[in-house]
């Protein structure tokens, strides 16, 4: 796997290729988007919106019995699909479910678990070590997997994490942004936030630097931003300050998807989806 990220002149050209092979070969567009470690769905949103069915696999979601499926009128979908992506044999899985000749997935997204990578944790990365030596090892490895697998079916893709250990035991981020980068991308109408209002600022308007680790020809979006909120003199949320503790509620709070980047990299993404 090569650990460079694509150039920008790539970024624009791939895509465009990659799609015209698929038509060659399959006569067909390409329907599919992939999202891991994805437990909201909020960064398929705008893809199901458009027509794309989406498939957002993380442990957290029931098992097949209980599956959760969100429609939309263009046609589109996102399948809430458990799935424990620890494990290397998940991917082999999925490999054989999406990386055959039949199967028309378009682009990939991943947000790997933070607990063990974030730097905002590292002092607690000393008792972490002395349970388990290879905590950190494994936990880039789960990241790495998932970048494995997006080169594996060829498709544009990003790793999602804040500032972490990535940077070094992986590659350096191909790009970083605020949250805030992205809130012009929100409608003013729409700018509370639909879940998590008491926390989240209104048009994703807190900073909160996070990184991308891309590749297969993936796009960064332009920026739109919006003003962040002052509390602290620096525009990071004090509501988002808060979120101590480590419940998992609170833990998926902290990580949803900014609605303003999900839109944005769908927008410098998309293709047209064909059912």
């Amino acid at each position: 796997l090569e650990r460079g990220c694509d150039l920008h002149e790539q970024a624009r050209v791939e895509p465009m290729k990659r799609m015209q092979t698929l038509n060659a070969e399959t006569e067909a567009k390409a329907t599919e988007v992939i999202s891991l470690y994805d437990f909201s769905g909020v960064s398929c949103l705008p893809w199901a919106e458009a027509g794309h069915t989406c498939y957002a696999f993380d442990i957290q979601h029931p098992p097949a019995a209980e599956r959760k499926m969100d429609w939309f009128p263009s046609g589109g979908s996102i399948h809430y699909i458990h799935a424990d992506l620890h494990k290397p044999e998940t991917f082999t899985e999925l490999l054989k479910d999406f990386g055959d000749g039949d199967a028309l997935v378009g682009f990939g997204m991943s947000f790997p678990v933070c607990s063990d990578l974030s730097v905002a944790g590292s002092r607690h990365f000393a008792k972490k070590a002395e349970r388990d030596p290879d905590f950190q090892t494994k936990a880039v490895n789960y990241a790495v997997m998932c970048a494995d697998f997006f080169e594996a079916l060829g498709v544009p893709y990003f790793l999602e994490n804040p500032v972490s250990v990535l940077a070094t035991a992986y590659k350096a981020p191909c790009h970083r942004f605020h949250p805030s980068d992205f809130g012009g991308y929100i409608p003013e109408d729409q700018a509370e936030h639909p879940r998590w209002p008491q926390y989240i600022a209104p048009r994703d308007a807190y900073r909160k630097k996070t990184c991308l680790w891309t590749g297969g020809g993936f796009v960064m979006p332009e920026k739109r931003p919006v003003d962040p909120e002052a509390y602290h003199g620096n525009g990071y949320s004090t509501a988002m300050m808060k979120l101590g503790g480590k419940s998992q509620r609170t833990k998926d709070i902290r990580s949803e998807t900014p609605r303003g980047f999900a839109t944005a990299v769908y927008q410098a993404n998309k293709w047209e989806a064909t059912a």
